[in-house]
């Protein structure tokens, strides 16, 4: 799309300007999350999610019309500014379920995260441009021809339509009472203390078990978007680069195997694995692993055919299920170190100091993989090998951060 909007003078230059465009949704979410999980603790979940679902309708389809770099930068940045639904969800998921379900609940949540982190684009790579990939079905004047991105992100759109008809069937995990002939809310009276008083909220921010989970979660996050930048960019980008020479459907099948891959562990396996080891166990298996896995990237390159399927299918599984095993685990620090009074607001200031680390995520993947691939005989970790190289540091940073005396764990009696 960057290379279309001809915004980029040289291929190189191409990852910079797609981070800027990746990091303008994130930047848009750090700064209102805290007000969305406000909101979410003052009137609802619900409200919410579902004002954060038609704003997808709206700007992401506007985003399928932009016609120049500026135009979708802003309407990234107006989406994630309105789309304050991941907070509540993740507080909703913790009420809905009962304590021993909530591995579960969390994971739901953090797997559908992650496989639209990978089917999202998939659609993309699958769907972009279809005036040339289906000529039979879309001429070069159609809508679609004028416009070569808008078809995957108007499913997208159509997608989340009927996600709001579903919202309207969600109970209020907020709970309510009617007591003097006025329905009252307890989360209400407790969570506007919260946040119309100075010492409720500096209590909040004192919650070492709270913060420390946040900030760990954070810098796992600045990796994972970095990657999701980078991998893409590094399979489209010729093999004289170091990269797989990969079309954009090619990028798009394997997303897709990694969807499927991500949904099955998650769905079934994850919740048996925290139940044996823990969450912050599973974090720290999941970071060391990763660290071999993304050495073994920039040899990939080397193959061909269907070696190179295989392998790469093979470790975009993998990476993925690591990932959100990872953030599955921080989340259930994270709703367990407050009440559910706070739950909102603890996931508001979750959320904005993740999408901030994410913000700078793909701007710095997209800008140190254009600075890696000109840096190709270079004797220390030439070319893409620096790039991993340097995703490995931020994952061993993020390991060390599991471990006292920096993570605190939450109190058994918070509910």
């Amino acid at each position: 799309m960057i290379r279309d909007l001809h915004i980029a003078k040289r291929e190189e230059d191409i990852g910079y300007y797609a981070g800027y465009v990746g990091s303008a949704f994130m930047f848009g979410r750090a700064l209102t999350s805290v007000l969305w999980g406000m909101i979410a603790d003052r009137y609802g979940r619900k409200p919410v999610i579902m004002f954060g679902t038609i704003s997808v309708v709206i700007f992401n389809t506007l985003f399928g019309f932009s016609t120049n770099f500026w135009m979708a930068v802003s309407t990234r940045f107006l989406l994630g500014s309105l789309c304050g639904i991941l907070g509540p969800m993740r507080a909703y998921a913790s009420e809905v379920c009962r304590k021993e379900y909530q591995a579960l609940g969390m994971s739901i949540i953090s797997t559908s995260w992650g496989i639209g982190l990978v089917i999202g684009p998939a659609l993309g790579g699958f769907l972009a441009q279809p005036a040339q990939k289906y000529p039979n079905i879309f001429s070069t004047d159609s809508l679609f021809g004028r416009f070569p991105y808008l078809l995957p992100c108007l499913l997208i759109s159509i997608f989340s339509v009927g996600v709001i008809a579903v919202c309207c069937l969600l109970p209020e995990t907020l709970h309510s009472h009617v007591g003097n002939g006025e329905e009252c809310n307890d989360s209400v009276a407790l969570g506007a203390a919260a946040f119309e008083s100075n010492s409720p909220r500096k209590s909040l921010l004192k919650n070492w078990p709270l913060i420390s989970s946040i900030i760990v979660y954070c810098v796992f996050q600045l990796h994972d978007m970095a990657y999701a930048e980078i991998f893409s960019l590094w399979a489209v980008s010729p093999r004289k680069n170091g990269g797989l020479s990969f079309s954009t459907a090619d990028v798009g099948e394997v997303l897709a195997f990694s969807g499927l891959g991500l949904l099955l562990f998650q769905l079934f396996i994850y919740p048996l694995v925290e139940r044996n080891f823990g969450p912050v166990m599973v974090s720290r298996i999941g970071a060391v692993l990763t660290i071999p896995l993304l050495s073994s990237y920039p040899f990939l390159a080397m193959l061909k055919g269907l070696a190179l399927m295989l392998l790469i299918n093979c470790a975009s599984i993998l990476k993925n299920v690591l990932a959100v095993s990872i953030t599955t685990g921080l989340f259930l620090l994270q709703n367990r170190s407050v009440t559910q009074q706070q739950r909102g607001a603890a996931n508001g200031i979750s959320m904005s100091a993740m999408s901030l680390f994410k913000a700078i995520g793909p701007a710095a993947g997209g800008s140190l993989f254009s600075w890696a691939q000109k840096r190709q005989d270079a004797f220390f970790f030439p070319g893409d090998q620096m790039i991993f190289f340097l995703l490995n540091m931020i994952e061993v940073i993020g390991l060390l951060l599991t471990f006292k005396p920096f993570l605190a764990l939450p109190d058994d009696n918070i509910s």
